[in-house]
């Protein structure tokens, strides 16, 4: 009977350490911590400032062009009818909440007034019917709404929250038997970014400005409660965002008390195995988006953790982080085999990211990303004077190392392989540069090489570029990487960017990862960081 009892003893130990929730004494504080850092949010009243109707144009991005037509003052006293379509352009992009107000210009209301809103923050938006709709993600995150008044003279406010530059207005439903007017329009758009960020060297050139300009305002409207990915669709917090978010926050707004609310809410919604999940939720209660782990993203915490004690002294908080860093670099450890490489099967398969590009193969990206973290988890370590609990990371990245340059280096091309096919690819370069897997010189010869290829698996997403210019000025390609800058994101300001994209590829202005290019973000936070590059090195950039 003894005997027994000690078995099931043990058996319980044993499940309790598999099932216990290694979070379970912070999360409560966390949370709480989370919610003492929520920023003030700064609001703004906007109203249009033209008419506009659109006009097919193949050059024009998409395929669209807006025109400035006459009449704004006008609009607002001319009687709408069923039939009527009118577009208001507000001269920038806004996040926030839209009202309008109808008046009556003759006689008594006798019926109820049935009016759409669509609104756009591109014009692609307000000119592709949605329906049957083909995308790949909810029908709902498109932003058009039917309004029913039963009685005209109030204010009346959309009680959801929109992204957008134009405004649609069609009217469905009127009454012979009296006439209306829009009398008032106007949005209140909120972000939790300061108003003012330091002027650029007079030496800048124009385009760099205007790139800096564009940049600044993607920052600021995913600035709201939390680093939002996109303010019009997903309108939460993913790993991958905060990161590059967070650093361009670090050279502009310097807002950092939203980038400790992020860290403390990601922290506190993490699975009861220590993995944190991709990307979380405010709404209606804090919570994660379950199920959805990305290894890549996971390590990228730890990376968002240093740069934020470095950039604000915070040891408080990075210390009581520590033990996330910790479970991170432990739960991806558990996916290297025998011969010292990550394997995405060893264990329970998990979504890797890195880019929105079809058909790219992620297996060496993700060798050098996970040395990457290894050596900017160990530099946390040591700033935290925690280097005695781990010192076994830099072995453990040195011998990947050793293994991704046996097993993954052609030697004779110059440059990583990735997969079974050997994929090509430039973020395989990107990952192995970053990761110190290859030397600056040797970094600087694989990626010229790579990128004469035309075969070559090239970036689809400002994601993906970022990791590409900081690779290039870490091997020493300053002007090559200014060039990119210029190239890519410039290339956006020349069709008519406000903000920047979520997906552009210069060579497929339809590039969808949803198979339907209005569903895209067309303010996303991952493409912010010109704004990074510009201000951290003005000696490449503002001259």
């Amino acid at each position: 009977m003894r005997r027994y009892c000690f078995i099931l003893a043990g058996l319980l130990c044993v499940n309790y350490l598999l099932w216990a929730d290694v979070y379970q004494a912070y999360r409560e504080r966390w949370l709480q911590k989370a919610e003492e850092a929520i920023p003030q949010l700064h609001e703004t009243r906007l109203r249009p400032v033209r008419l506009v109707r659109s006009v097919a144009d193949s050059v024009a991005y998409q395929g669209w062009r807006m025109e400035a037509i006459p009449g704004l003052d006008v609009f607002y006293h001319t009687a709408l009818k069923r039939g009527d379509v009118y577009i208001l352009d507000f001269g920038r992009h806004m996040t926030g909440y839209y009202s309008f107000k109808l008046s009556l210009l003759d006689r008594a209301q006798d019926a109820p007034v049935r009016i759409k809103f669509t609104f756009a923050e591109m014009p692609i938006e307000l000119n592709t019917p949605f329906d049957p709709y083909p995308g790949g993600l909810g029908r709902a995150w498109l932003q058009d709404e039917v309004i029913t008044l039963p009685y005209i003279g109030e204010e009346v406010t959309i009680g959801r929250r929109l992204s957008c530059r134009y405004v649609k207005v069609e009217v469905l439903g009127d009454s012979p038997g009296f006439s209306f007017a829009m009398s008032d329009m106007s949005f209140r758009a909120l972000s939790s970014a300061p108003a003012y960020v330091e002027e650029l060297s007079e030496t800048t050139p124009e385009i760099i400005r205007a790139i800096h300009r564009v940049g600044v305002e993607t920052l600021r409207e995913c600035m709201q409660t939390v680093y939002e990915d996109g303010p019009k669709r997903d309108q939460r917090l993913w790993i991958g965002d905060l990161y590059l978010e967070s650093i361009a926050n670090a050279e502009s707004f310097r807002q950092f008390d939203l980038t400790k609310r992020c860290l403390y809410l990601l922290a506190a919604l993490a699975a009861e195995d220590g993995q944190l999940h991709a990307n979380v939720f405010e709404k209606p209660t804090p919570h994660p988006q379950y199920g959805t782990v990305c290894q890549d993203y996971s390590l990228l915490y730890n990376v968002a953790l240093l740069e934020y004690l470095k950039d604000t002294g915070d040891r408080e908080t990075a210390l009581d982080l520590w033990p996330v860093v910790v479970n991170q670099i432990r739960l991806a450890m558990t996916y290297i085999d025998d011969t010292q490489l990550y394997n995405p099967q060893k264990n329970t398969p998990l979504w890797l990211f890195f880019d929105w590009r079809a058909g790219l193969d992620t297996y060496t990206p993700m060798q050098g990303l996970l040395v990457f973290a290894l050596n900017k988890s160990y530099e946390l370590a040591k700033l935290l004077g925690k280097e005695a609990e781990v010192k076994e990371w830099p072995a453990l990245a040195r011998r990947i190392k050793k293994a991704v340059r046996e097993r993954l280096y052609d030697k004779k091309a110059g440059y990583f392989v990735s997969g079974a096919d050997r994929q090509v690819s430039y973020l395989s370069q990107v990952w192995m540069v970053l990761s110190g897997v290859l030397s600056a010189d040797e970094g600087k010869k694989a990626l010229r090489r790579v990128m004469a290829m035309p075969e070559a698996v090239y970036p689809g997403t400002p994601y993906a570029y970022h990791y590409l210019v900081e690779t290039m000025i870490q091997c020493g390609m300053e002007a090559e990487a200014r060039q990119l800058l210029i190239d890519y994101w410039g290339s956006m300001v020349r069709k008519g960017a406000d903000t920047f994209w979520e997906a552009y590829d210069p060579k497929d202005d339809l590039l969808s990862p949803y198979g339907f290019a209005p569903i895209n973000s067309y303010c996303h936070a991952w493409s912010c960081t010109p704004i990074y590059f510009i201000r951290r090195y003005p000696e490449i950039f503002q001259r």
